[in-house]
């Protein structure tokens, strides 16, 4: 049930990029607010209904506020590179979140990367190079921004494990982040906002149930099954965004691309491959002894 759950994630995770791409031409924070708003109504109706107290933990408004401020960072970078290049592109640099969540571990968790995991970092980053095909031209800056929305994604996932390791609820971290962003966002949406008509309501609207639903699978995901066993089968969603990306924008990813993806993906496997036998032999040995 845990890979199932993770897969749907995955699923409505890639119809978020879809139906932002499919808004157009509304500028990115715009549809930035929106879908944090969205989150934000969904997060706090589950905390009512579940009649869990808004309290934060404390000494976590620290954790909560880097969580949310490298989140929506990497959020509005991620948005950023879905409007400019093929979905799938972006959503496999976002997926470089895992690679740098390693390096932050130093930082945040106090975690130290043994020689294989760095060599997993270096191996994907080879891998993300294939898709941003660097360049000297202006059409490598939503590459670069896609690169940079894994790097605050995989960021705020430290800030996010920390908290959990802190006994922080959940929910209480996604509404605090959905609250915080569409607060931060919200000077803009006044200055700069701009009129969208019924379609472009319809799509953002889509894009906040996606991203809902998204959020809730993935919970559930990691409620049935460790992270380290599901955490490959996330990388389903460039399969999804392909998909979409071919069936409903005309987009097809090109051969460094697709070496990329598959350099990236592969490497993923193995360091899930690699993390799971070790977690068997741990506890093979713990059995015996």
């Amino acid at each position: 049930m845990g890979i199932v759950f993770i897969v749907a994630s995955a699923f409505f995770f890639a119809l978020m990029n879809l139906f932002i791409r499919l808004t157009g031409d509304v500028p990115t924070m715009q549809k930035c607010f929106f879908r944090n708003f969205f989150a934000l109504l969904i997060a706090v109706g589950t905390l009512i209904r579940s009649k869990t107290s808004f309290r934060i933990g404390k000494g976590n408004l620290k954790y909560l506020l880097g969580r949310s401020i490298a989140g929506g960072l990497g959020m509005i970078c991620n948005f950023y590179a879905i409007d400019h290049m093929a979905i799938s592109d972006a959503s496999i640099l976002n997926k470089l979140s895992p690679f740098f969540a390693i390096i932050f571990s130093i930082i945040i968790l106090r975690e130290l990367p043994n020689r294989f995991e760095w060599g997993t970092v270096i191996v994907a980053f080879i891998g993300a190079l294939f898709v941003v095909k660097p360049s000297f031209s202006f059409e490598v800056i939503p590459a670069l921004a896609g690169v940079l929305g894994g790097l605050g994604a995989g960021l705020a996932y430290s800030f996010v494990r920390k908290l959990g390791l802190r006994g922080e609820n959940s929910m209480i971290i996604v509404a605090f982040f959905s609250g915080f962003t569409s607060l931060i966002l919200l000077p803009n949406l006044f200055i700069n906002y701009q009129p969208m008509h019924l379609q472009q309501w319809i799509y953002l609207c889509l894009t906040g149930v996606a991203a809902a639903g998204g959020q809730i699978c993935i919970t559930q995901a990691y409620a049935k099954a460790p992270a380290k066993e599901l955490s490959v089968y996330d990388y389903s969603i460039v399969i999804f965004t392909a998909i979409f990306g071919f069936l409903f924008l005309d987009q097809i990813p090109d051969v460094y691309s697709i070496i990329g993806y598959i350099i990236i993906i592969l490497t993923a496997a193995t360091r899930w491959y690699v993390t799971g036998r070790k977690s068997k032999t741990c506890k093979t040995i713990t059995n015996k002894a």
